[in-house]
């Protein structure tokens, strides 16, 4: 059944997350701050690997580097846009907005968990490569394994930051979903080139949220989304 991988996706999310929020009533809060950095050390690794898998290329049998101009310009474009819209700022009204939804208003670490558990389960080429699969060859593999990754994510964030984390499975599912939904007019567009520029891209962004939770840094990744478009439309023209 088509759409089948974002369920299974969203399920995941949400066990994680739950066992997760058990988890955490078992952790001293001066533990908390520890906990975090290991993640943020944990998830800067991912996003490393993520970009130098597209640029470390053999030719030749020689190692040579590549896409780094491609992404430095696919990013400040990017934030540039970005900025000019405020996305961080719209998505943190959305996160205060769930919280309230949540009755959750006294928790401070609510807005960062979601916003954090979302851009790290929704940014790369997993998520609509495994979508478009899901919908035009009914193969929800792609997603099955991205469940797996991102229930295990989602547990060690609701650990740390309590329960927002779990309603990153909202915009999961309706990004996930939509891909699927809308695959046969998507995929004769999207070429190998894109979902490496998307992958990355969608890396790097992930080493900057690796770096806001291992450093407490205020780099706002929400504004650099974007560049996920521009390296699309830039690997269709160039």
């Amino acid at each position: 059944m088509p759409g089948i991988g974002t369920i299974v996706n969203v399920f995941a999310v949400l066990g994680g997350g739950t066992v997760g929020l058990l988890f955490s009533r078992l952790i001293k809060k001066s533990m908390q701050k520890t906990i975090m950095q290991s993640l943020g050390l944990a998830t800067s690794f991912i996003g490393i690997a993520g970009a130098l898998q597209h640029i470390f290329v053999i030719k030749n049998n020689a190692l040579t580097v590549t896409q780094t101009l491609t992404a430095a310009i696919c990013l400040a474009l990017g934030a540039f846009i970005g900025e000019i819209f405020d996305l961080d700022g719209q998505i943190m009204q959305f996160g205060t907005w769930l919280r309230k939804i949540a009755k959750r208003e006294g928790d401070t670490r609510f807005v960062d968990g979601f916003i954090i558990a979302t851009l790290t389960t929704c940014i790369g080429a997993m998520a609509i490569v495994g979508a478009l699969q899901d919908g035009i060859n009914h193969d929800p593999s792609m997603l099955f394994t991205k469940a797996i990754l991102d229930g295990t994510i989602i547990m060690l964030y609701a650990a740390a930051f309590g329960i927002g984390p779990l309603f990153a499975c909202i915009p999961i599912g309706i990004l996930q979903g939509g891909i699927t939904l809308f695959s046969f007019a998507i995929k004769p567009f999207l070429t190998t080139t894109m979902t490496n520029g998307l992958s990355l891209v969608g890396s790097m962004l992930i080493l900057c949220i690796g770096l806001n939770l291992l450093l407490d840094a205020k780099i706002k990744v929400a504004n650099m989304l974007p560049s996920l478009l521009v390296i699309i439309i830039y690997s269709a023209f160039f």
